[in-house]
């Protein structure tokens, strides 16, 4: 009987039968495939021009379905068993955390130091734990609340721990509970209520010292902040919490890291911080496995270390396992996602269903990764013994020249098992500061060929590329409750940037060295896999396909012409378009969504898609052409602890400003109402036998309809309202095309 528990597998992954899902996606494909077909055999009837540009977004449209059908095809959850990984292995092993920010406005630390403290109070032997936080802000404010919140943590980890809390970020718990007189003894209720000031005070001291230059003078341990930019500054690393006697029960280590930053260095956005935390972890914890997260990702299982290793060491299928991804849901959501950032149904089928392929790809944050993978090993790689001097002459041409770092980095490479507690942080403070220089990468395989990948803002996608081209699988961890929460967007200003970014740096993944298409064909990606990994790199190219599509519609009811064929093919048209739209809405409300959630993510799609993913598009085409490169915009993050609908005036409103997306955005709708006036007052050209028809005119109504945001923001005032330059700006561009469309109609 023991033999047989032994044998029983760490995790199980099961594959969900989503039968009637398939048959309705299969049938849309089929739609898509007529429409086509009819499009082709019916080329006579329209003008040339219309004619090849609706054919050409239209056979976008239905690869960019195909790769949709396919992602969802095979969708998998994984069951893991940490009872059985706590029976099986006497000694778990090390685990180093990592947690980046990079602006203390945009990131207020109250946030970053929730994250750390939710970290710091795992389910798992403290003296295993190894907690750095990356500042590319070089604040000497969040240091300070990293500081204070270590005072903290020394009564809150043992408070977690002793009463069993599940949520374990301070913010979202004293917000979600309250004392429950009946139930709770006297003695909780009495430490409840002084957890709850302790934490009330951390929060009004860093609130105080926010709205300050400096959290105080620059002296004692603040020195090293004394006239550093953020942008030009030294390696700092502090160690915050040190557990030198190594006690299971004692607190991890803390360790504040702001590497170092020159102007004439490129410093490779979050890429760069993560690789320098990969170094300097290196060197003081060495740690076989790492987890990173953003600032805001709280966990809301605290045992989600030990889930994430029933995958990582299971002893049937583990070792080809890279990375185990877990995905989050977003706290304090605005009620039905009027933004359409919470992503969902995204999760949902999306992704777990390339879960079922060679495994979900790498989203940048909530992440388990295997430290010798991140050094570039490959699965089943033959064990590398180090001896002699060559040896080590590789080591430094692709590691670096520090000799402290290439002796932990042998240790990893050549496959030796973890050592017990036999590092101190603090004595590596020197060799650390090295490793966190900017010169140390130059002319080492880091970012090309070891750790996070360089040449995109969107350094996620790129490397978990590269480290399935080598064969790795990954895996999905989806225990119950869920492993982290995060804040989403809270609106639509940040919404946008954080969409620009995304189709920006993943075009460039699409047409750079790193595409999925080129670790196909000379890597180890499967066929499906290499086309799930076109879902979130053609997000830019979806936002330019888009755009061209909608200005033919708009041509045609300007100009009286038509792109949709008469009589059978315009059902088509129409059955698609019904089709799809009733599809979607049974998938929300089949995981529990509302109708307005639906109707808001349908119209976000379409708003996000023509705006900011083709601005994306556009700014990714400027780098690639070398004529200039792209900008890193942090998304704002908001802390709250209100319920889900929020206090907020603002909450769910649109806000406008300035930014050029709002220009694509307010130019699109103004078009089209012109073209809708055009046709209702009769003031069209006369047609041929081929004028516009109800198809122009349902995609007409339907696109002014997703953008009445606009519209009413065309009348508001204020923020609610788009700014007056941006208006001119749009009507300049409005009429250009209007009199392009007419003036080619004359001639």
């Amino acid at each position: 009987m023991a033999n047989q528990e032994h044998d029983l597998p760490l995790y199980e992954k099961v594959w969900l039968k989503r039968t009637f899902q398939r048959v309705i996606d299969t049938f849309i494909l089929f739609l898509l495939l007529l429409l086509l077909s009819n499009r082709v055999f019916s080329s006579n009837t329209f003008t040339f021009p219309c004619f090849l540009l609706a054919f050409i977004c239209e056979s976008w449209f239905t690869f960019n379905w195909i790769v949709i059908l396919n992602s969802k095809w095979s969708p998998a959850i994984t069951i893991t068993h940490p009872d059985r990984l706590l029976q099986r292995i006497q000694e778990l092993p090390p685990v180093d955390l990592f947690v980046t920010t990079a602006d203390p406005v945009l990131e207020p630390p109250i946030i970053t130091v929730n994250t750390v403290l939710s970290l710091l109070a795992l389910d798992y032997p403290t003296n295993k734990l190894a907690c750095y936080v990356s500042d590319d802000g070089c604040a000497p404010l969040t240091f300070y609340a990293l500081v204070e919140a270590s005072k903290f943590a020394k009564h809150w980890v043992p408070f977690c721990k002793r009463h069993n809390i599940q949520v374990r970020a301070p913010a979202k718990y004293f917000s979600d509970v309250t004392i429950y007189k009946n139930e709770d003894s006297l003695e909780f209720r009495q430490e409840w209520l002084q957890m709850k000031e302790m934490y009330d005070n951390l929060s009004h001291k860093i609130e105080e010292v926010t709205h300050k230059t400096i959290p105080s003078q620059l002296d004692g341990e603040f020195a090293v902040f004394s006239n550093t930019e953020q942008r030009n500054h030294p390696s700092i690393i502090k160690v915050i919490l040190e557990n030198k006697e190594g006690l299971f029960d004692g607190l991890p280590y803390l360790i504040y890291v702001s590497r170092e930053k020159r102007p004439q260095y490129n410093h490779n956005y979050k890429a760069g911080a993560m690789n320098v935390l990969t170094r300097v972890s290196g060197l003081m914890s060495n740690a076989p496995f790492m987890l990173n997260v953003d600032c805001d990702m709280i966990v809301n299982n605290p045992k989600i270390v030990l889930h994430a290793l029933c995958i990582l060491m299971d002893s049937q299928k583990g070792k080809e396992v890279a990375f185990v991804q877990c995905f989050q849901q977003f706290i304090d959501g605005i009620k039905d996602d009027p933004f359409g950032n919470q992503m969902v149904t995204a999760f949902e089928y999306i992704i777990q269903g390339i879960g079922g392929l060679q495994g979900p790809f790498y989203v940048g944050t909530n992440t388990f990764h295997r430290r010798n993978t991140i050094y570039g090993l490959y699965p089943h790689e033959i064990e590398t013994i180090i001896k002699g001097k060559s040896e080590e002459n590789i080591l430094i041409q692709q590691f670096g020249s520090s000799k402290e770092f290439i002796k932990s980095a042998a240790h990893v490479v050549g496959g030796n098992g973890y050592s017990a507690n036999d590092i101190t942080p603090s004595n590596f403070i020197e060799a650390a500061t090295q490793v966190a220089n900017c010169e140390y990468e130059c002319g080492t395989f880091w970012g090309k060929q070891l750790g996070w990948l360089y040449g995109s803002i969107s350094e996620d996608v790129p490397t978990g590329l590269n480290i399935h081209r080598k064969g790795w699988r990954s895996e999905c961890c989806t225990p119950d409750p869920i492993a982290f929460t995060g804040c989403a967007p809270g609106g639509l200003l940040s919404t946008m940037i954080q969409q620009k970014r995304w189709a920006s740096g993943l075009t460039v993944v699409f047409f750079g060295k790193h595409s999925p298409l080129m670790a196909m064909l000379f890597g180890k990606i499967q066929f499906r896999t290499c086309l799930s990994y076109f879902w979130p790199t053609i997000w830019g190219l979806r936002g330019a396909f888009l755009v061209c599509y909608v200005a033919v519609i708009a041509y045609c009811m300007i100009a009286n012409t038509s792109i949709f064929p008469q009589g059978l093919g315009l059902w088509i048209a129409i059955s698609l378009f019904v089709i799809y739209n009733i599809h979607t809405l049974l998938e929300h409300l089949t995981i529990g969504l509302s109708i307005t959630n639906w109707w808001n993510n349908q119209r976000m799609c379409v708003m996000r898609t023509t705006t900011a993913c083709f601005i994306g598009f556009l700014s990714a085409m400027l780098k690639l052409s070398g004529i200039s490169d792209t900008v890193f915009e942090i998304t704002e993050k908001e802390h709250t602890t209100s319920d889900a609908d929020g206090n907020n005036a603002d909450a769910g409103r649109f806000t406008f400003d300035e930014s050029p997306v709002f220009v694509v955005g307010t130019t699109i709708l103004l078009v089209h109402l012109a073209g809708m006036v055009i046709k209702l007052l009769g003031l069209q050209p006369s047609d041929s036998g081929n004028g516009s028809g109800i198809g122009e005119f349902i995609c007409s109504t339907y696109l002014i309809v997703c953008y009445f945001p606009y519209l009413k923001g065309l009348f508001g005032r204020g923020k609610y309202g788009i700014p007056l330059t941006t208006i001119c700006m749009s009507s300049v561009f409005a009429l250009v095309f209007v009199q392009l469309c007419r003036s080619n109609i004359m001639s």
